[in-house]
Formats: structure tokens, C-alpha cells, sequence
């Protein structure tokens, strides 16, 4: 099981941008066999981070998932989307690995 957590840096100027990106990528992820754990938006403190986290069974999965997204037009539809409103600004990834009792 690998858990992906994205860390943006995002325009909080358009935050009702980058909050409809969010809902478009959910389904998107579970559409591909992922377990979406949802969109954290800034409320309190820092203004211009954002975070997302969703899960694959494995590390081979979610790399099936990448290269698919880049063929499927619903995704390409949701890059597209961020690319025009510029609602994202960087973001950076990373994979984690639970531990369970």
C-alpha cells in the first residue's frame, strides 16, 4: 500500500479554483483504482497551501494510474483546468507507507 500526499502552493486569490480542481480529481483517482482521502484547503494560518492525499494497493498501481491519466481525457480535462486558471502554483509530491498496530 503506498499513500501519495501532494502539497501545494496555490494562489489564494483563487481558491474557489482550486477547490473545484479538488472535486474534479476525486473521482478522478478512484476512477483508477485509488482511495481518494480527500482536498485540505487553508482555513486557519497559511494562506497559500494546500494539501491531498489518496492511496493505491501499490506503488506499481499508482504508476499504472500516471500513465493512464495522461491518455484519459477526463484528466486531461482537470490539468488543462488548472493550467488556465492558474490556480496552482507549485506543488510537490511524495509517497508514504502505513503502519498499522
Amino acid at each position: 500500500m503506498v499513500t501519495c500526499y501532494l502539497r501545494y502552493i496555490i494562489d489564494p486569490y483563487k481558491l474557489k479554483e482550486f477547490e473545484h480542481y479538488g472535486k474534479v480529481w476525486i473521482p478522478l483517482v478512484e476512477k483508477f483504482g485509488g482511495i481518494h482521502h480527500g482536498y485540505f484547503l487553508p482555513s486557519e494560518g497559511i494562506s497559500n497551501v494546500a494539501l491531498a492525499m489518496f492511496t493505491f494497493p501499490s506503488f506499481a498501481l499508482y504508476e499504472e494510474y500516471r500513465t493512464k491519466s495522461l491518455q484519459d481525457p477526463e484528466c486531461q480535462a482537470a490539468f488543462k483546468y488548472a493550467e488556465e486558471t492558474r490556480c496552482i502554483v507549485s506543488y510537490e509530491r511524495s509517497f508514504f507507507r502505513p503502519v498499522f498496530k
